[in-house]
């Protein structure tokens, strides 16, 4: 939408989309009343982002690139938006190519997006590509050089190309900035593991345990205490970026 959304249907837009995070369910079957109602694309844009609370993430993806098509007069930074939530959500579905496709067009519209960039470089790590996941986090950390998620992916990138000097001081630097950091610690201790200080590795894998318990980093971090105990490497998986909301349309 080019023009700004008149306030009746700016107000149904923030019903719908905050029910969309607390109720997916009830925020799809509003949705669609409102589509019904003539609700175009705030009504399109809700439903496909309850679609993504109900899991079902391709169908999510699908509706937000037929979006972006059909919002293709809408202001550039509107159309990448729902172009990089289109991206999320194919992550979600555990589709890295489409994720990586729909993220591109994207970065075309908003080449200055740290958010799409860390996204994107998600996609190429999930295809195995940490040299071109590098390369956007690298863009992405000269954006905004206090992103300790993009040091952390960063780190994990580096890992994975065997370059454990830059990993080690990209994962101190996200620790420096958030020393509680569930996914930093596993990544450092991944990294220290690899270096032969088995007691380091082992000091952030347990402190995880009593910070996130639970989590999937604790989960990453429980199987690698067991496999320094068998003395054999931890996995060599990039962290898996936690799950963020997708944005409200301005």
């Amino acid at each position: 939408m080019a023009q700004p959304l008149p306030a009746v249907e700016a107000e149904n837009y923030e019903r719908c989309m905050t029910l969309a995070r607390k109720d997916p369910s009830a925020a799809w079957e509003s949705a669609l009343a409102w589509q019904s109602r003539g609700g175009r694309h705030p009504a399109e844009h809700c439903a496909a982002v309850a679609l993504i609370g109900l899991g079902e993430y391709g169908e999510a993806g699908k509706r937000l690139e037929t979006l972006a098509d059909e919002m293709r007069h809408a202001p550039a930074e509107l159309v990448a938006e729902v172009l990089g939530q289109a991206g999320q959500a194919w992550l979600l579905a555990g589709d890295a190519p489409r994720a990586h496709a729909a993220l591109t067009q994207a970065l075309a519209l908003a080449p200055n997006a740290s958010d799409l960039l860390v996204d994107r470089a998600e996609a190429s790590a999930a295809a195995a590509d940490y040299a071109h996941a590098e390369q956007d986090l690298d863009r992405a950390l000269t954006l905004d050089p206090k992103r300790a998620d993009a040091l952390t992916f960063r780190a994990a990138a580096r890992r994975a190309l065997g370059r454990l000097d830059p990993a080690l001081a990209d994962a101190q630097a996200a620790l420096k900035l958030a020393p509680d950091n569930p996914d930093a610690l596993l990544e450092r201790g991944n990294i220290l593991r690899m270096k032969g200080d088995a007691k380091g590795a082992r000091r952030d894998w347990v402190r995880i345990g009593l910070l996130a318990p639970g989590t999937p980093a604790d989960d990453a971090a429980k199987a690698n205490i067991e496999r320094l105990e068998l003395k054999t490497e931890p996995e060599g998986a990039v962290p898996i970026k936690p799950q963020k909301p997708p944005a409200k349309r301005k």
